[in-house]
């Protein structure tokens, strides 16, 4: 391991020592992999375009992320900029390295993008953006060929496994009871976070280096301590899979949502939209409290669904009531 982090770090160096004019490029092609980008895109794509994709990338965006955080805790491996300082830190990151998440992430969500929109073009946008968010983590010194390697290959299996089971999951779904359908996103929720409990234990006995720590605080001196075997990402990541699952099926019963009309009514609905997500994102943010205890991860998982539940349920019904949509 120690020979393929140290090949790894010549490969960073790489990419670092093109020049300082790539960082502005990369932090852009980074960003397209992050929470806060895909907040703002899969609710516009499911309020102003098409509310299946919106729900299917939504969807898989939580189910990879969720999986992310249990792979990361399972294999606990450094980042390069923890490992060895040469390397520069160029974007902060707190948890472990090995599978790249905006790798991950990226080839899940694009993918099901690609996959949906059936076009070569697609795909060819699809990988380009995948590869370009890869290779952006290498610039930024937050991961390593291996990890963005492994980020790509954990993707392609969910959205292969997501692909297969999602028509045939639909189908037996809408014969449930509405109990039934509720409880099942639910209890779907709560396996991913009981998969990322099962992952912390096998690192119970892990003591993250003192090293990494160290290198850490010496490229980002003002933040806190890198706290890798943290899981409170999980709660977030299951809080919005409910909610946005309950929001599809409570908003199915009431006649849907025609994402379609004018552009300017695509447009006040989105603004609408985002002042909802914003306030509750940002607004509970404030008042509930953060940390990883108990009482901190339970509110998170509730502020997390109740943003996913305004997105894809509360928000159309508001959209409705204001004459910016019609049901589906």
């Amino acid at each position: 391991m120690e020979t393929l982090l140290e090949n790894g770090i010549v490969i960073n160096l790489f990419f670092q020592n093109l020049g300082n004019w790539l960082k502005s490029p990369m932090e852009l092609f980074s960003f397209l992999g992050t929470e806060l980008f895909f907040l703002v895109v899969i609710p516009a794509i499911y309020w102003c375009w098409n509310t299946a994709l919106g729900i299917r990338i939504g969807l898989l965006l939580m189910i990879s992320a969720s999986l992310n955080s249990a792979l990361k805790l399972v294999l606990h491996q450094p980042r390069p900029y923890w490992y060895d300082p040469i390397v520069k830190g160029l974007a902060e990151e707190s948890s472990f390295g090995i599978p790249s998440g905006h790798a991950q992430n990226a080839l899940a969500v694009w993918g099901g993008i690609a996959s949906w929109l059936k076009r070569p073009w697609a795909w060819g946008v699809a990988i380009l953006v995948i590869l370009l968010i890869g290779l952006s983590r290498l610039y930024l010194g937050v991961h390593f060929p291996t990890d963005v390697l492994a980020g790509w290959l954990f993707g392609g299996l969910i959205l292969l496994a997501y692909l297969r089971l999602e028509k045939p999951l639909q189908t037996r779904l809408a014969e449930q009871s509405l109990a039934i359908q509720i409880a099942t996103a639910f209890l779907g929720s709560l396996l991913l976070i009981l998969l990322t409990i099962l992952a912390r234990a096998t690192s119970a006995g892990f003591v993250v280096p003192t090293e990494w720590v160290e290198n850490a605080r010496q490229a980002f001196p003002e933040s806190e301590p890198i706290n890798p075997l943290g899981i409170s990402g999980v709660f977030s990541n299951a809080g919005v899979l409910f909610g946005l699952a309950v929001g599809v099926i409570l908003l199915r019963r009431q006649g849907g949502l025609d994402p379609g009309g004018p552009a300017w009514q695509r447009l006040v609905r989105f603004v609408i939209g985002l002042i909802g997500v914003v306030g509750l994102y940002f607004g509970l943010s404030l008042i509930f409290p953060h940390g990883e205890d108990l009482l901190a991860n339970l509110l998170r998982y509730v502020r997390y669904g109740l943003v996913g539940l305004w997105v894809s349920w509360l928000a159309p019904l508001v959209f409705r009531s204001l004459k910016l949509a019609r049901p589906s």
